[in-house]
C-alpha cells in the first residue's frame, strides 16, 4: 500500500475519527462512564486482586458518574452534539439485568448519544445478556451498540501471569456470539506486557487479521500505583517499555494490522497522580507526534506489512 486511503482522512491508519466522519460525517467524542459496576475478577467468583495491572477504578480512572457530567467537561469547547457513551470502569456486562437494561437504554434515548460501547469481559456475555443486547439493538435502529473485550493478547502464559481469568475460546465464544447478532466488537491489546516479544505480540495482531473485529485498541503498559503491578516494578521484576521500543512495537502493529480494521487507539492514558512509568507516556500529544514522524519517515501504513 503507498497510497493512503482518502477513507483515512490523511493519516497512515484507519482511526476511529475517520471511521466516524465517514460513517456520521461528524465527529464523535467518547465520553467514559463509571456505571458503578464491579468485576468478577475483584468481587470474588473468580479472584479478589483483579487483573495485575488493574486500578482501583477499574481502569475507569477518567470515566463520568453520569452522561450530563461527561458532556459538562467539554463546556465551551466547540464539539457538537454527538457523543458516544463509553461504560469504560470495570465490567459492564457484569450485574443485574434490569440495571443493565436501563443504564444502555438511557445512554441510548439521550438526545446527544449517537451510540454506546460497552467495555466487559467475554466471560460475562452469556446468553441472556446476548438476547438483551440483539433487543436493544433493534430497539435503537439508528444508534449503535459497540461491545469493547479487553483480550490483551492470545497467549496463555502471559494471560496467566496478569490474572486475566479465562482462556482463549472464551474469548473466541464471546466474539462469535455477538458477531451472530450484528455487534461490532473492538478488541483491547497491550503492548510491552512481560513475556512478550515483537514476534509473539505480532502473533496476536495475525490472529485479530484472522477473526477481523470491527475495531482495535492497542494500549500500552502502564504501571499505576496501589496495583500489584506497581509492586513488581519496584522491585525491579517488571521493566516499562523506553518510547522508541514502544515507537517501534507500535509501528510493527500497525503494519501488520490488515487495513480495513478500525484502529481506535494507538497508546493510552495513565492518571497523572497515579502513574509510575512510563514517565515519557505522559505526554500524549508528543506521543502521537513522534509516532506520525516515524510512520512517514519509514513509510509504513495500516496493513503494508501484511
Amino acid at each position: 500500500m503507498n497510497r493512503i486511503p482518502d477513507s483515512w482522512q490523511g493519516k497512515p491508519y484507519y482511526s476511529l475519527d475517520a471511521y466516524c466522519k465517514n460513517t456520521f460525517h461528524h465527529k464523535c467524542y467518547k465520553i467514559a462512564l463509571n456505571a458503578r459496576l464491579t468485576c468478577p475478577n475483584r468481587d470474588g467468583l473468580l479472584d479478589t486482586r483483579g487483573c495485575i495491572f488493574c486500578s482501583s477504578g477499574g481502569s475507569g480512572d477518567f470515566a463520568a458518574a453520569s452522561l450530563e457530567e461527561g458532556i459538562a467537561l467539554f463546556h465551551g469547547k466547540n464539539v457538537g452534539d454527538h457523543f458516544i457513551a463509553y461504560f469504560q470502569a470495570f465490567t459492564n456486562t457484569y450485574g443485574p439485568l434490569p440495571y443493565l437494561e436501563q443504564i444502555y437504554r438511557n445512554a441510548l434515548q439521550h438526545p446527544k448519544v449517537c451510540g454506546i460501547s460497552i467495555g466487559t469481559r467475554p466471560d460475562c456475555l452469556g446468553e441472556e445478556i446476548i438476547r438483551l443486547l440483539q433487543t436493544i439493538q433493534k430497539d435503537y435502529p439508528d444508534k449503535f451498540i459497540w461491545v469493547e473485550l479487553g483480550l490483551q493478547t492470545i497467549h496463555e502464559d502471559v494471560a496467566n501471569w496478569m490474572r486475566r481469568g479465562y482462556p482463549l475460546p472464551v474469548f473466541e465464544k464471546a466474539f462469535a456470539d455477538l458477531s451472530r447478532i450484528g455487534i461490532p466488537v473492538i478488541v483491547h491489546v497491550i503492548l510491552g506486557l512481560p513475556g512478550e516479544s515483537t514476534e509473539r505480540t505480532l502473533q496476536t495482531i495475525q490472529y485479530l487479521n484472522g477473526i477481523k473485529p470491527f475495531g482495535v485498541k492497542l494500549q500500552l503498559l502502564h504501571i499505576l500505583r496501589d496495583t500489584d503491578l506497581a509492586e513488581e516494578y519496584l522491585a525491579g521484576r517488571v521493566k516499562p517499555l523506553t518510547k522508541e521500543a514502544y515507537l517501534s512495537l507500535l509501528c510493527e502493529c500497525i503494519a501488520a494490522l490488515h487495513p480495513d480494521i478500525v484502529l481506535h487507539r494507538v497508546t493510552g492514558d495513565g492518571a497523572g497522580s497515579d502513574l509510575l512509568a512510563p514517565d515519557w507516556s505522559r505526554n500524549k500529544k508528543d506521543v502521537l507526534n513522534s509516532l506520525h514522524h516515524k510512520l512517514k519517515v519509514e513509510g509504513i501504513r495500516q496493513g503494508s506489512r501484511m
